[in-house]
């Protein structure tokens, strides 16, 4: 969602009267490659760009391919082999071992969509048609099946199964689809909300937090009891600041699937409330800064009160919170903490990728590479050294 974001935010500054621009798109990939399916890039007719296809290596050939499409005003799909004895068109040794293909279409054509899937903050499905006559072509639908935007009736007739099938699968993938005579194939792409962060604490700790989580385009809201912590100079980049007593934040909070909880008052009995109302919300991650024997204290409280934690809930709980990073000072312990939170939404487990085997990016039985899935269900991927 990050890539939608930035788009958008970088639309919005452009005036589209006095300049021309298009969005590439990466499609396809087979082998490795920096970038998986999914990513975008904002690409202006002076030269610039927002968003990465690649790091680095393919959005100058990109650039000078989206001027072509810029001036015709129709969808290209280019193939970049990156295999090193393969990318001698590139004019440079890549090396990095894989087959991307990219979509690049005129910006007037993706609007719709980055527009619609940035304001509905929840899953969607989007089908996209990347070769051939009908190159460009889109249908976007949430997971009631409700079409939030479309460029006509022929995805509906050949994808909307396909579509629907992504809030379950949770795949990101390309399709060939037959209509009579025709080809036509598709990229099916499962769009989630960026991560929701709500930090329970503001104080001085709390704002490298906040930093970081909006660095990575996260939602970020930060509440306090004391006023005097959420002062607007302290969190600028925040999107919600709120003065909130502690007994009415799940009224006041939208926590859904894709909200991570931070409770980092330094306010023992300000945590422990804030807890037990959260541990009943659909939170996914809910860390607790402090010692374990802070934690311990509140299991114990909470069992004479007569509230057993399931191993489901525990299983939410962080405490203490972050990897093991050695991180001692606020910085460091953001790093930690944001880390943590992006390996549970990723379904990984941290730790050195050159201890691990096998890929890094998730993929298909026949080595296509997928798109990241947050919260997925299925168990954690190992991870490797290749890109």
């Amino acid at each position: 969602m990050k890539d939608f974001t930035t788009i958008q935010n970088e639309y919005r500054k452009t005036d589209w009267q006095q300049r021309k621009g298009a969005v590439a798109t990466v499609i396809k990939v087979h082998g490795s490659s920096y970038r998986s399916p999914g990513a975008r890039m904002l690409i202006w007719d002076d030269g610039r760009w927002a968003g990465s296809i690649s790091g680095g290596c393919l959005e100058g050939d990109a650039l000078r391919k989206a001027r072509q499409v810029m001036r015709e005003q129709k969808s290209l799909t280019v193939t970049y082999d990156t295999r090193e004895e393969s990318n001698q068109n590139l004019g440079i040794g890549l090396g990095c071992n894989g087959v991307i293909d990219v979509l690049i279409q005129p910006v007037e054509q993706v609007m719709p969509v980055v527009e619609k899937a940035v304001e509905a903050n929840r899953p969607l499905a989007l089908a996209t048609i990347f070769d051939g006559p009908s190159a460009g072509e889109f249908l976007l639908l949430d997971g009631a099946g409700e079409t939030l935007s479309s460029s006509g009736q022929l995805l509906q007739r050949l994808a909307q199964a396909d579509l629907m099938s992504l809030f379950l699968n949770r795949k990101s993938y390309a399709k060939m689809f037959e209509e009579g005579i025709h080809q036509h194939p598709v990229f099916l792409e499962l769009i989630q909300p960026a991560p929701h962060l709500i930090l329970f604490g503001g104080g001085f700790d709390a704002r490298p937090v906040s930093q970081l989580a909006k660095s990575l385009g996260w939602q970020v809201d930060v509440t306090d009891e004391c006023i005097a912590h959420i002062a607007p100079v302290f969190f600028p980049e925040a999107d919600k600041l709120a003065l909130c007593q502690r007994e009415f934040v799940d009224r006041d909070f939208s926590i859904t699937g894709y909200t991570a909880c931070v409770l980092m008052s330094h306010n023992y009995e300000y945590d422990r409330d804030v807890l037990r109302k959260i541990i009943f919300s659909d939170a996914p991650y809910i860390g607790l800064l402090g010692p374990r024997k802070r934690f311990d204290k509140m299991l114990a409280e909470f069992r004479q009160q007569g509230l057993t934690l399931t191993t489901e809930q525990l299983h939410r709980i962080h405490s203490p919170i972050g990897l093991d990073i050695g991180a001692e000072a606020p910085d460091e312990i953001a790093v930690s903490i944001i880390a943590e939170i992006q390996a549970r939404f990723a379904n990984r487990s941290g730790g050195f990728l050159k201890y691990h085997s096998g890929p890094i990016h998730q993929r298909s039985a026949t080595g296509e590479v997928l798109k990241q899935v947050f919260l997925s269900d299925e168990p954690e991927q190992k991870t490797a050294t290749s890109r």
